[in-house]
């Protein structure tokens, strides 16, 4: 039935976007594997989509996620890579006869790799996109799904992304479904996200982390006060980057050489780094939302052993989180390996992990009787019984410092750059609460459990219940900037009736195809897409709307248009004083979506950076933008979607704490 295929012919087959990619098969393959590739993806597809019709809920839906990955892992390698070598060939067909084991055996209902010790490999459906992400997972021979165990998060290193990315990190894990020759001697599960490749563990990446952590404590008996997470070179990095933001997420952090800002590691002296000099405003304060750096002091929190190699061309970077704990009064563990570079040291990991141990064996305090907590935006505005609710300036330094007394006081250091903050009361263990802020008494009315206190009248005061007061503004998941959007579920939108201006609409026709070829190459995952007429009450409850076009065009924009800081007309575009041509402008911008409370609303973008940026280093994933741009835009729409688009930012920036333009 099948004959050899055109590579862009047997996606569209398979019901799977089209995006750039070449016209021929990978070199590599023979007439013979294309067509036979061909045929077993497209079996392994229906029998996969008749599963999850069959079995909805989360943990067997996570089951089947296990056989998809290897599919998967398969469309990617055929669609992004121009040449395979025989290795390459021999782990496609490898790929393929894995899911067709484990289809198989969840027909038959005798998965047996949900109870396999040592190393194997799992997926899960991301809430994010819909698409199915790998995992590795090292199970110790002594584990007993009766008794809460350990659980060590290992963040993997950098490596460039590839067609065949998903194929290499699975098969590092990937001993089959029988029962295990061997496994570890070890008192922990290790769970190794793949973070989408290659992102340092931002954006989708960081979501793809907790999503994973999710999904192994829905098959697997771990101990939630004893997650310990720790990684090596990227790895390392995503360990401060997570660590220090989620401080109360872990209850240890051990980073072997990884980077903690971006300028100055920018400055490394290597042939292939890009430096990063003087950013426009709005850049630079968008570096403090993901310089860890910044964060130095929640390792008050969060205790961090961390390793690096005398000779490591990054050792620099330890310095600089050493120097930064110690402005905050803090001592930083560095356990320096002696003539070793870039690489880990067994003996001085040895000495790390029996570090970490201690900790780990005690488990996390959610109780601690002090807390010292710092945040530069509301994406990170929890720490254990305290949580920040609204700032005076988003990417400036804000801090909470409080400390339980006897009996059930509450005494609070004058926040910092804090308007809104909640406490829960249950640490204070039935005690009648009272609250001090820099001295003076705040009253909280009985049988409060999460009472918000924020400034009235220039005073601090009760101002409700976390769960029931009103919160506006920006606030925790509803702060930007635009790339923020794509971290959480969203649902893009196109325009389909007509647009008002067709330079404009060219041009947002090309971003939307350019975000698609991105997110699908870079962030593994099909772009969800749907049409304005299509859209449906329950996607606007559930995901960020993503809205490309104009008002003319796209129902949506015109619908959301009247509640946004923005004036929109055929003919002008206005941005607070500032005027433009409608003709040849378009704005990009994110907002509260005044349709469904949680939800952002962008107009006309994707992430702010793009593919340059994506094929080259991690540490340049950082907003371009903030929370909006207007662009200079033309009609010229190139036939490769990775091709640059014909625009001109004007102006970017970021709007203030309500919302508005400052």
């Amino acid at each position: 039935m099948f004959r050899c295929l055109r590579l862009a012919a047997l996606f569209v087959l398979l019901g799977i976007a089209t995006v750039a990619r070449s016209a021929e098969p990978p070199a590599g393959l023979s007439a013979a594997d294309v067509q036979q590739i061909s045929a077993d993806l497209k079996s392994l597809d229906e029998r996969l989509q008749a599963l999850k019709k069959a079995l909805l809920t989360a943990r067997k839906l996570d089951l089947i996620a296990d056989a998809e990955v290897f599919r998967k892992g398969v469309v990617w390698a055929m669609r992004y890579e121009t040449k395979l070598e025989p290795a390459d060939v021999a782990l496609i067909r490898k790929a393929l006869k894995r899911c067709a084991e484990r289809v198989d055996a969840i027909e038959s209902g005798k998965s047996s790799w949900p109870t396999r010790t040592g190393k194997l490999v799992r997926g899960y459906i991301s809430d994010v996109d819909g698409s199915v992400q790998p995992y590795g997972l090292i199970v110790p021979t002594g584990y007993d799904p009766k008794k809460p165990t350990r659980f060590d998060v290992v963040l993997h290193g950098s490596s460039k992304p590839t067609g065949l990315s998903e194929l290499r990190f699975m098969n590092r894990f990937d001993e089959g479904d029988a029962p295990a020759k061997s496994a570890p001697d070890a008192n922990f599960i290790e769970l190794h996200p793949l973070g989408r490749v290659e992102n340092c563990y931002r954006w989708a990446g960081e979501t793809d982390v907790f999503e994973a952590i999710d999904a192994v404590c829905r098959q697997y008996t771990n101990d939630r006060d004893r997650i310990v997470l720790r990684g090596m070179s990227m790895g390392a990095s995503g360990t401060w980057h997570l660590g220090l933001k989620h401080p109360d997420r872990f209850v240890a952090l051990g980073p072997y050489c990884g980077y903690v800002d971006t300028h100055e590691f920018s400055n490394t002296p290597l042939g292939n780094f890009v430096k990063v000099g003087a950013l426009p405003a709005h850049q630079e304060k968008a570096l403090h939302m993901l310089d860890s750096i910044d964060y130095a002091a929640n390792a008050g929190v969060v205790p961090a052993i961390a390793c690096m190699g005398e000779k490591d061309v990054f050792f620099q970077a330890h310095v600089l989180m050493g120097k930064a704990m110690e402005k905050e009064g803090l001592k930083m563990v560095n356990l320096v390996s002696p003539g070793t570079g870039h690489v880990i040291d067994p003996k001085t990991h040895s000495e790390q992990m029996r570090q970490i141990k201690v900790f780990a064996d005690k488990g996390l305090d959610y109780g601690p009787k002090h807390i010292r907590f710092v945040t530069w935006t509301l994406k990170y505005d929890r720490c254990h019984w305290l949580r920040i609710l609204g700032l005076e300036e988003h990417y400036a330094r804000a801090e909470l410092e409080a400390t339980i007394k006897e009996p059930g006081t509450i005494e609070m250091k004058e926040p910092i750059n804090v308007t809104r903050f909640a406490i829960a009361l249950l640490v204070l263990e039935g005690a009648k609460p009272r609250l001090r802020i820099g001295g003076t008494e705040v009253t909280i009315p009985p049988d409060k459990s999460k009472p918000v206190i924020g400034r009235k009248d220039g005073k601090w005061a009760y101002l409700g219940e976390l769960d029931s007061l009103q919160v506006t503004g920006k606030r925790p998941g509803v702060q930007g900037p635009i790339d923020d959007a794509f971290t959480t579920p969203f649902l893009c939108v196109r325009g389909t009736g007509k647009a008002w201006n067709p330079a404009v609409q060219a041009w947002a026709e090309a971003n939307l195809k350019r975000f698609a070829y991105e997110w699908h190459r870079y962030f593994r995952g099909e772009l969800p897409v749907k049409n304005d007429t299509d859209v449906t009450d329950a996607d606007i409850r559930r995901c960020n709307l993503i809205l490309f076009g104009d008002p003319g065009g796209n129902s949506l924009i015109a619908r959301v248009l009247p509640k946004m800081p923005v004036q929109w007309t055929a003919d002008e575009l206005r941005f607070g004083k500032e005027k433009y041509a409608a003709a040849t402008h378009a704005p990009a911008f994110i907002q509260p979506n005044p349709l469904a409370d949680g939800r952002y609303v962008v107009i006309n973008s994707g992430h702010t950076f793009h593919e340059k940026e994506l094929s080259s280093l991690n540490y340049l994933l950082f907003p371009r933008h903030g929370d909006w741009a207007v662009l200079k835009v033309g009609g010229k729409v190139p036939a490769n979607p990775s091709a640059p688009l014909e625009e001109e930012v004007i102006r970017a920036g970021f709007f203030d704490e309500r919302w508005l333009l400052p």
